[in-house]
């Protein structure tokens, strides 16, 4: 390792859109680049979209598959960070000697179990199998990984090790691994939320000023499991009429992330149960990033609900920053990293999954028992502070001061080099003889589209987490 005290060139490289409105990984990438731009010249780039906000550093474009485009910013490159399926759209990152850094924060290999479900068993099986090989293929080839909690970090020693990354060169002088693999927790900000403008309170038709506000933050996807939280909040309606719960985004900002069976079997159950737009209140757009700070300081709490799987296990849900960050208190299914810190440190409270009569006691209790929530805002302010964008971030932060290769970093690039992943593997184009007649008869700008659209609609890249 050689410490290097000039300024690095950094590209950082997601797969969501950039702008406004922005979900967990394009947040992530944005909060990424900020903090390196103190001491690097950045370029952050999408291979999804990118609309005109004002930054420290160049934002660009690249479709997906335009390596000829991507090159430029290999070259210009010292060191590359990137999320999602990069790997597979760009040769030229696959064979680059500069410093690669993978961000696998939200275990795509595991995350298509859940995701993926609704699809045909073949498509589902298939979309497994290609994310498996993708989060396989970045194992296999980068410099530095970055991963969000010590669950995930055990979990990816043990597919390293798999891969045979776990070896003498990468051993050798650090038996932790530390520098291959480091926890970077998703983040907040270190400046308090500013209420600016009323978002909710006598504003929406449906919300009073005094009503009780349960949030739910961000998108509905199939691993959650707002059906028992709507439950709870029907039940709980019957003795509290002014309980508010709203699901803050349902139009998830990429166009590629379609909306899941669970959004429409949820609206049909508050409308069984007589809460539809009352007692339970779908916000049909996605709130702007910054704007995002007026609907947390007038909500009461927090929610995340889930089912208990290998999913929930090992993922990290980002919402939760954000309740932290506005210290509301939470009220949240068991079974993952978050849920054992708010248990622990007295944050909020736990429930077991698909019990709406536990939920409902632990939602009266966060929202009418003030001395209760008085209490976890106070122990809320005292653990946010390990969370912070600046303090997470250190690990990668400490690496552009001094990128190295892996120890292995020779014979794997030879490897990878000699079984570059060709455009249309794993299913992501489908049958190759498709591709071939869209590049005659249509070009590569078709074919690249089509191909395109075809991963995000087996992939939904970009998704909050």
């Amino acid at each position: 390792m050689t410490e290097r005290n000039e300024r690095q060139r950094i590209v950082v490289l997601t797969g969501d859109p950039i702008g406004e409105k922005m979900a967990g990984p394009a947040i992530r990438a944005w909060n990424v680049a900020m903090a390196l731009s103190l001491e690097n010249e950045i370029k952050l780039v999408s291979y999804s979209r990118a609309d005109p906000v004002d930054a420290p550093f160049e934002i660009h474009v690249v479709p997906p598959g335009d390596d000829l485009h991507f090159r430029k910013f290999e070259r210009w490159a010292d060191i590359i960070v990137f999320q999602g399926h990069a790997l597979e759209y760009f040769g030229s990152l696959r064979t680059s000697s500069k410093f690669v850094v993978a961000d696998v924060y939200a275990p795509m290999q595991l995350e298509q179990l859940e995701q993926a479900r609704e699809l045909s068993p073949r498509v589902w099986a298939e979309t497994v199998r290609y994310a498996t090989a993708s989060m396989n293929g970045q194992l296999a080839r980068c410099d530095f990984f970055l991963c969000a909690s010590e669950r995930q970090r055990q979990l990816y020693i043990g597919q390293l090790s798999a891969l045979g990354r776990v070896n003498v060169a990468n051993y050798d002088g650090d038996p932790e691994l530390s520098s291959l693999l480091a926890v970077v927790p998703f983040g907040l900000d270190e400046t308090p939320p500013k209420h600016v403008r009323n978002a909710l309170r006598g504003v929406h038709p449906s919300i009073a000023k005094n009503d009780k506000i349960i949030l739910w933050g961000g998108g509905l996807y199939s691993w959650f499991d707002p059906k028992t939280l709507i439950r709870a909040v029907a039940q709980l309606a019957k003795r509290h009429p002014n309980v508010r719960l709203l699901f803050q985004g349902i139009q998830h900002p990429n166009p590629g992330v379609p909306e899941m069976e669970v959004v429409a079997d949820s609206r049909e159950l508050a409308r069984s149960l007589g809460v539809y737009g009352t007692n339970v209140i779908f916000n049909e757009s996605w709130v702007d990033y910054t704007d995002r700070q007026n609907y947390l300081l007038e909500a009461d709490i927090g929610v995340s609900t889930h089912f208990e799987h290998v999913e929930t296990t090992f993922s990290f849900r980002t919402r939760i920053l954000d309740y932290l960050w506005a210290t509301l208190p939470m009220v949240v299914t068991r079974g993952d990293a978050f849920a054992d810190l708010i248990d622990r440190e007295n944050l909020g409270i736990v429930v077991p999954e698909k019990d709406p009569d536990a939920l409902e006691d632990a939602l009266e209790k966060a929202l009418f028992d003030t001395k209760y929530s008085a209490q976890a805002r106070r122990n809320i302010q005292r653990v946010r502070e390990r969370f912070f964008w600046s303090t997470v971030l250190e690990p990668l932060l400490a690496y552009a001061r001094a990128p190295h290769h892996s120890g292995d970093f020779a014979a794997n690039r030879r490897r990878v080099s000699a079984r570059s992943i060709p455009w249309n593997r794993h299913g992501v184009t489908g049958d190759s003889r498709k591709v071939l007649r869209y590049l005659r008869s249509e070009g590569p700008g078709v074919t690249l589209k089509k191909s395109w659209q075809a991963v995000r609609r087996r992939m939904g890249l970009a998704r909050e987490r």
